[in-house]
């Protein structure tokens, strides 16, 4: 499984998502991720609106092998769901 994490810095649910991606990576063979700063990457809110394929208000948007999720908390509750997780 890949994630792409779309975030930004100072973002404390980026921080999460991404903490719960390395998490994920130490613990399975199967689990990737590339984390993206969209003002790193110079990725506008119009940009990420387009990629997601609806409104976006809040990051982190994430995606799991190409198909978006949501946010972080959604990315937990799959995790949890799916991939094994219990914190």
């Amino acid at each position: 499984m890949f994630a792409v994490i779309f975030g930004r810095d100072g973002c404390p649910f980026c921080v999460r998502a991404k903490d719960l991606a390395e998490k994920l990576t130490g613990d399975r063979d199967d689990f990737k991720y590339r984390y993206i700063d969209i003002h790193v990457e110079g990725i506008s809110k119009a940009d990420l609106e387009k990629t997601v394929g609806k409104p976006v208000e809040t990051v982190p948007q994430i995606f799991l092998d190409q198909n978006h999720i949501g946010g972080f908390t959604e990315f937990e509750a799959y995790a949890k769901e799916h991939l094994g997780l219990y914190e």
